[in-house]
């Protein structure tokens, strides 16, 4: 696995319009995991990356219609079964973290990479999501060394009056040893 201008190598490739460039004087520094899926607890279809690709059928259930107009996207997303797809290049800036704040420096977004991973607050995690996450994330800090393991957070972390992800059942001390 390498990073090379910017994409991953073992993922999937799936650009989303949903980014804008960095600002240049802030260097990467942050990585922010995400959970996601569509609708909430379904780990199967393409909904998530049709919300990503804007292309997501919005009648396909009640719960997207709140979705409609939303532009978002993340760097990485990370299936039940390891699969990874890219969406945004990392030297991009993807819009995942919206509103946000880490240690006093607003906009996430301008400094950070996201990877959703597929799931809910209240659904286990995969072993084999743990793994990938924990192999991207050391390929992540190698080629962006302002990344260290105190420099990794939850979308909570960064907007706590908004988001709860990636939520109780995702396991930080199982994670952070798997990066030793």
């Amino acid at each position: 696995m390498s990073i090379v201008n910017g994409e991953l190598s073992l993922a999937l490739q799936k650009p989303s319009k949903h980014f804008n460039q960095r600002p240049i004087e802030q260097p990467i520094s942050l990585l922010v995991i995400h959970n996601i899926s569509l609708p909430e607890g379904n780990f199967k279809g393409s909904c998530v990356e049709d919300l990503f690709c804007d292309s997501l059928n919005y009648g396909y259930h009640p719960s997207f219609a709140d979705l409609k107009g939303l532009e978002v996207s993340a760097h990485l997303f990370i299936r039940r079964n390891a699969q990874v797809i890219q969406f945004v290049n990392f030297d991009s800036r993807a819009w995942h973290a919206g509103l946000s704040n880490f240690e006093g420096i607003p906009n996430c977004n301008d400094y950070s990479i996201g990877i959703e991973l597929e799931g809910t607050d209240y659904i286990p995690f995969t072993e084999r999501q743990y793994k990938k996450l924990a192999q991207i994330t050391l390929e992540i800090m190698k080629h962006y060394p302002q990344i260290t393991s105190k420099r990794i957070c939850g979308h909570s972390d960064i907007a706590p009056d908004r988001k709860t992800d990636p939520g109780p059942c995702f396991d930080w001390v199982k994670y952070k040893q798997l990066l030793l």
